[in-house]
């Protein structure tokens, strides 16, 4: 029996993901991530692509469809030429015109929204409702506020954590560069100290750590009391699951948040011309 399968592929600034999802399940089967890179050509993204299916066996023949969402302008044409050239399919693409999101974007310049960050809107919507913030830790840290029917109402950017890291190692001369991470610390009284650095390194740790939770805290705060309404929490992108201990606001991590969601993106366009393969 004939596997149909669709390719989904998310390119961020930092790394690029790579998923495939089976006819009729809803959580992909398989993903793979590789960094991103403007200058990589269709030929070495099939290079990668290939092998990887191939550790997990899954055969390209079966690839049906695909669906790309990038938040960098130049991998555009050669994310595209990959899908003609290797897999003689013409993708669906996140902000092109064809490309329907079933989202109404409430901000000044709609088309500047990400393609990442419309996706995330989409899916957190279908998956918890609203009004809910989703927080996605990636190379910026970002803040999206979707309304209670389902609308994207804005949301604020601040500075990755690894781009803050980078940023104080590199402007301080006697800093050293650091691993992200809550500071051990060391006990006073028998009980473990985590917020008071006691050397360079786990200072620069808690700061950043604590700086970083504290920040998330408040603007949760300050959304909620803007908006005077309970809103869930959705948090996003690799570094979520650090502080989702250490703080009870994030109410979910959901790091398939993107790539579910562009195959959501891809059900919805073929719901609407009649397909023959719609997943769940």
């Amino acid at each position: 029996m004939e596997v149909k399968m669709l390719l989904v592929i998310d390119c961020g600034n930092t790394n690029t993901v790579f998923a495939v999802y089976k006819d009729g399940i809803e959580k992909s089967i398989s993903h793979w991530r590789i960094s991103t890179n403007a200058g990589r050509t269709a030929d070495e993204y099939a290079i990668c692509l290939t092998q990887l299916m191939a550790l997990d066996k899954i055969n390209t023949c079966d690839i049906e469809n695909i669906i790309i969402a990038t938040v960098v302008p130049a991998t555009r044409f050669n994310l595209k030429m990959l899908c003609h050239k290797h897999f003689d399919i013409d993708p669906m693409v996140v902000g092109e015109s064809s490309t329907k999101l079933n989202l109404e974007v409430r901000i000044d310049q709609p088309a500047e929204l990400g393609a990442d960050r419309a996706v995330n809107a989409v899916s957190a919507y279908r998956l918890y409702g609203g009004p809910l913030i989703i927080i996605d830790f990636g190379t910026a840290t970002t803040f999206d506020v979707i309304d209670e029917d389902g609308g994207y109402a804005g949301g604020i950017i601040f500075p990755g954590i690894n781009l803050s890291l980078e940023a104080l190692y590199m402007a301080a001369a006697q800093l050293p560069r650091v691993t992200i991470g809550s500071p051990e610390g060391k006990f006073r009284d028998n009980k473990q100290i985590t917020l008071i650095g006691n050397n360079t390194r786990t200072a620069m740790q808690s700061g950043i750590f604590w700086g970083y939770l504290a920040m998330i805290e408040g603007l949760v705060a300050r959304i909620r009391a803007e908006y005077k309404l309970p809103m869930k929490v959705i948090a996003t992108g690799g570094l979520a699951e650090l502080f989702v201990s250490s703080t009870s606001v994030i109410e979910v991590v959901n790091e398939a948040l993107t790539i579910d969601g562009l195959r959501m993106i891809y059900d919805y366009n073929k719901a609407e011309t009649g397909p023959e393969w719609i997943s769940k």
